[in-house]
């Protein structure tokens, strides 16, 4: 697989997680463990994406 088509995969996980982030926030009763996870899972591929394409780290807020 080529850097541009690894690229594309990651950046449509990262729009899809985004998505389903927001589906989650919308229900009255959304499940904290869930989007906290999902929120992870998404700061991890916008760094690999960051990674990837060279640019400067960005810092992450513990």
């Amino acid at each position: 697989m080529s850097l541009e088509n690894h690229l594309a995969a990651l950046e449509q996980r990262h729009e899809a997680l985004d998505k389903e982030i927001a589906k989650e926030l919308v229900h009255p009763a959304a499940d904290e463990l869930k989007l906290a996870e999902m929120k992870r899972r998404k700061l991890l591929l916008k760094d690999e994406i960051a990674k990837l394409r060279g640019d400067a780290p960005l810092p992450t807020l513990h």
